[in-house]
């Protein structure tokens, strides 16, 4: 039980940090408590009525009371109904919100330990969870308690004898409910940990669709989606277990109590000393009371779900952001970069990157060579800030990279990979990706960076041009449009460093000819740093590090490390035999 109060503050403190909406929810409430003042007159009424029933003092007037009574009822309750469902589904948004623009901000380690299937079914199914409480059965809740305090006090008023037998079934019923809620709590952890997984896992096989038919894995991922539908299936028979006792439990306490009031009362009736209205109206009363906890129940099976769902967004929201969101805004242009010292680990186990120091000079090529698995891709990801040194630093002039704030920093760093990732929608679209000034950018523009990057051609032979759709990761397009598209992109950014990443590695020897062409047209003047396993991509490279196991063992021209270092002549002699 202890556990249960603990998990439970989470909660609550995540729905008040989301600014609960103040006039709506007021508004809500006191339409609540109007319709529940309302509606307790409602038995008191009709004690009024069967009291004094007979079709010749038949009041005209008490009949046109309870209709107008029961239309004010349905008023103020559709309005408090509807200000606490806007309650609820503004502060999920606002959930939502913080929690898109959390992982926004979150760092690529982040990424790298986590799917991408388990965040979004975070964001959109824990979320849903939340949002199911809170718009559903808060409202019932909130309207379902004050009912029940003003039904039990007028309960007590009109006969405290009664009400006190009714009474004996609370215990009865937290003794079984209890129990029965702590149970539910796990399952639904449970449950939502394993929807995680299998939409990460359908998110991933679906991803990569084609490397699953070209591997002949139908029935591999059938087996493996079987599994995760089975253990799903699995949850959700739990969870309907739960639900299959509580409903019956509640129906049997229910009519229990019923039966006992009714004998009860009737045998009060029968020797004077309660009229046959006042027994209708604490009937009617205890309905007011009993529909509220039937649907007590449910808010809290729902609350149990919620507070499993609410752990998850809290691990989600406390993770550290990028470390640099309000660093200097610096122009680093015709600056050098030096790295001092630099180590990393992606974990404690083994270093990737250890003590490297090199600098480059404003306007000079910098090539990575080496063999693979040497950490050529993880010195990319320090510079371009995806990860930050485990000890070391690097510097931009005299400036640490990590004192220059992230947009301004990778705002002005060019990236071309070697997939060239595309994001869904249009070449258009993917061209000016990121740009805030986007609308500013007319198509004379587009054209001429298509122009430069050898791209123009192809997106013309589009019957849409440069509203053609690229498809999902831009499978619409060859590997050598895909790459010129992103050299275009960077030649729209005019950025002050270019990184390029295997650039042209995966390309046929006539798409790599044009691309070539179109890197050395991009290189022009600026900083950049190459990784290629192709020696015709640094043969002219001002400088050549070399690198193994994490470790620099040669700096140089092509020229002086033919001459210095062995591995990268057996390196230069396989690529020119």
């Amino acid at each position: 039980m202890e556990q249960q109060q603990t998990s439970l503050k989470p909660f609550i403190k995540l729905i008040l940090s989301t600014k609960i909406p103040k006039l709506a929810f007021g508004i809500g409430l006191i339409g609540s408590f109007i319709t529940t003042i309302v509606g307790l007159s409602i038995p008191l009424l009709t004690r009024e009525m069967v009291d004094g029933f007979s079709m010749d003092a038949l009041n005209i007037y008490l009949i046109i009371a309870i209709i107008l009574v029961f239309i004010l009822q349905a008023i103020t309750d559709g309005i408090s109904m509807y200000a606490l469902a806007y309650v609820g589904q503004k502060i999920v948004a606002r959930l939502r919100e913080r929690m898109w623009f959390k992982l926004l901000r979150l760092p690529v380690s982040y990424f790298d330990k986590n799917t991408s299937g388990q965040t979004v079914s975070r964001v959109v199914n824990d979320t849903g969870i939340v949002k199911d409480l809170i718009s559903q059965h808060f409202p019932q809740f909130i309207s379902g308690i004050i009912t029940i305090i003003g039904a039990v006090i007028i309960l007590f008023i009109m006969d405290w004898k009664m009400t006190l037998l009714m009474f004996l079934a609370v215990p009865i019923t937290i003794a079984f409910m209890v129990p029965l809620g702590m149970r539910m709590s796990k399952i639904s952890r449970g449950l939502q940990d394993e929807t995680a997984n299998f939409t990460g896992n359908v998110q991933q096989t679906l991803s990569e669709i084609r490397l699953m038919k070209a591997s002949n894995a139908e029935r591999t991922e059938e087996k493996k989606g079987i599994a995760g539908i089975n253990k799903l299936f699995s949850y959700g028979l739990r969870e309907g277990k739960i639900f299959a006792l509580i409903s019956p439990l509640m129906y049997l306490v229910v009519m229990v109590v019923i039966v006992i009031i009714i004998g009860y009362g009737g045998i009060r009736v029968a020797d004077g000393t309660m009229t046959t209205g006042s027994l209708v109206a604490f009937l009617l009363y205890l309905f007011q009371i009993i529909f509220p906890i039937t649907s007590f129940t449910m808010f809290f099976t729902q609350l149990q779900k919620a507070k499993g769902a609410t752990e998850r967004i809290i691990d989600i929201l406390e993770v550290d952001e990028e470390a640099g969101q309000e660093g200097i805004d610096m122009d680093i242009s015709n600056k050098a970069i030096y790295v001092k010292n630099v180590s990393f680990s992606y974990s404690e186990e083994e270093q990737v990157i250890k003590n490297v120091s090199f600098d480059v000079q404003p306007g000079t090529l910098v090539a990575f060579a080496g063999p693979s698995g040497g950490g050529k891709t993880t010195l990319f990801g320090l510079l371009e800030q995806f990860y930050e040194p485990t000890t070391g630093q690097i510097f931009i002039g005299d400036t640490p990279i990590q004192d220059i704030s992230m947009y301004s920093w990778r705002n002005q760093i060019g990236y071309v990979s070697q997939d060239s990732p595309m994001m869904v929608g249009t070449i258009r679209e993917n061209l000016c990706y990121g740009l805030e000034d986007r609308a500013n950018i007319n198509d004379e523009k587009l054209w001429e960076v298509a122009k430069m990057a050898y791209a123009d051609q192809f997106i013309k032979d589009f019957p849409n041009a440069l509203n053609t759709e690229v498809g999902e990761r831009g499978v619409k397009l060859s590997g050598g449009q895909r790459q010129r598209i992103a050299i275009a992109r960077a030649f729209l950014r005019d950025p002050k460093i270019l990184m390029m990443d295997e650039a042209t590695a995966s390309l046929d020897s006539q798409s790599e000819g044009i691309v070539q062409q179109a890197l050395f047209r991009l290189m022009e003047g600026r900083t950049t740093f190459v990784i290629a396993h192709r020696l015709s991509t640094i043969v002219n490279a001002d400088k050549i590090i070399f690198i193994e196991n994490g470790e620099i063992t040669g700096v140089g021209t092509h020229e002086e490390l033919v001459q210095t270092h062995e591995l990268y002549r057996e390196f230069a002699e396989q690529q020119l035999t």
